[in-house]
């Protein structure tokens, strides 16, 4: 155990040699070594002297952690050794400033990080995040249980500037006890998939975080209201607004926001990124690109009509990226044409499961220029015709990008 941390040391070390007195290392040196190595290492480097010991539990070392927690059984993360977790809630609370929480689906797993948080009455925390690998996770606990967790951290923070707790039970309550506390240093918040809020727990915090400068939630809870909200002369410059419009059952409605709305956030924040991640079924695009909309950045998880896709290229003029993942047997060249005349920053395209004619395709390249940094097409979505096929193709495109070209054998999104 002693020869591999030494090793690790030698190579971050190259001057210094095995036989030097490691002992001896300036508390500074061991310091940003073992801000390099993984937990596993690090804790093995702490039993080989007191010095190293005493390196190991240096606060500057715990300002920023991942706990990972979970069921050995069902899960491929390695998890947090009980063990430290005890010995950070004990020696290190008041040290925490970036703190998330990994956790499988397990319901034993999401409890653990709660009793964690819980604990933390002592922190400081800047940023927080429950990041859950897959479902349901922290959607099988109590509310009240979570909400009391969580609220330990918002009452005692006082500080807090990012907060990403997407897929759990967190309310409106407990987000009027986060903009108390915290309405002065929030500048993120992430919270799609959050069912017990509602938007006027989300116009509570665009009301009072003036310093919020990205926001990510579902499509249900955007509002007119909101975006007004955010708008206003009080309210710094958004910089980044992602929204998730993701249909929970076939025929789902959903709202229209007015253009009047999307106009004020322009108005008041040129620049801001609005990000679109749709999954939703055929017939549920209706309310969606009769109007411009600002969208710069949009992803199209399930498969999009050639309807729609005309729609982005007359409605989205400050496209920047899109991502088609799947269409369907009809080839997209009108529709690709339109997005490339009307889109003028458009940087960024991915095709995945579509039909574009080799033809097309390279007239929407010529159109668009060495502008296109990321050009992500599968090679399957090319379809050859009378002036390229799928041998020669490359060269062409090539041409007009001013760099090397090929299509991709896999997604790259």
């Amino acid at each position: 155990r002693r020869r591999r941390v030494l090793l690790v040391f030698s190579l971050c070390r190259g001057n210094i040699s095995e036989g030097s007195s490691w002992e001896c290392l300036p508390q500074e040196i061991l310091l940003q070594i073992f801000q390099y190595l993984p937990l596993l290492d690090r804790a093995y480097a702490s039993q080989v002297c007191r010095g190293w010991n005493q390196a190991f539990h240096m606060p500057e070392l715990w300002r920023c952690f991942e706990f990972e927690l979970n069921q050995p059984a069902s899960s491929y993360l390695k998890a947090t050794h009980p063990d430290l977790i005890k010995q950070i809630i004990k020696r290190h609370s008041n040290h925490l400033q970036y703190v998330s929480f990994k956790v499988d689906s397990s319901r034993e797993s999401a409890e653990a990080a709660c009793d964690i948080l819980s604990q933390l009455v002592n922190c400081s925390l800047k940023t927080l995040g429950l990041i859950s690998t897959a479902r349901p996770s922290f959607m099988e606990l109590p509310k009240s249980h979570f909400i009391s967790a969580l609220t330990v951290v918002f009452v005692n923070s006082k500080s807090l500037s990012s907060l990403k707790i997407d897929d759990t039970p967190v309310d409106d309550p407990s987000l009027k006890v986060l903009v108390a506390n915290n309405s002065d240093t929030l500048k993120l918040l992430k919270m799609s998939s959050c069912p017990h809020v509602s938007p006027a727990g989300i116009l509570c915090v665009a009301d009072q975080c003036h310093g919020l400068r990205e926001l990510a939630l579902n499509y249900h809870l955007l509002s007119d209201e909101l975006l007004i909200a955010l708008s206003s002369e009080k309210h710094v410059h958004l910089e980044h607004l992602r929204i998730d419009v993701v249909s929970e059952n076939p025929g789902q409605q959903f709202h229209t926001i007015k253009k009047s709305s999307w106009d004020a956030m322009v108005r008041h924040s040129p620049k801001f990124n609005l990000v679109m991640y749709f999954f939703l079924y055929e017939d549920e695009f209706g309310p969606f690109f009769r109007d411009e909309i600002p969208v710069t950045h949009l992803y199209f998880g399930r498969s999009v009509s050639k309807d729609v896709l005309g729609r982005v290229g007359l409605t989205c003029p400050r496209l920047v990226e899109l991502v088609v993942c799947a269409n369907g047997l009809r080839p997209l060249d009108e529709e690709l044409i339109r997005i490339a005349q009307r889109c003028t920053q458009l940087s960024a395209i991915g095709l995945g499961e579509c039909e574009v004619s080799c033809s097309a395709f390279v007239e929407f390249v010529k159109m668009c220029g060495d502008r296109l940094t990321q050009l992500s097409i599968m090679e399957e979505v090319l379809v050859p015709d009378h002036r390229y096929g799928l041998d020669d193709i490359h060269w062409e495109v090539s041409k007009h990008l001013g760099r090397v070209w090929f299509p991709d054998m896999m997604p790259t999104w």
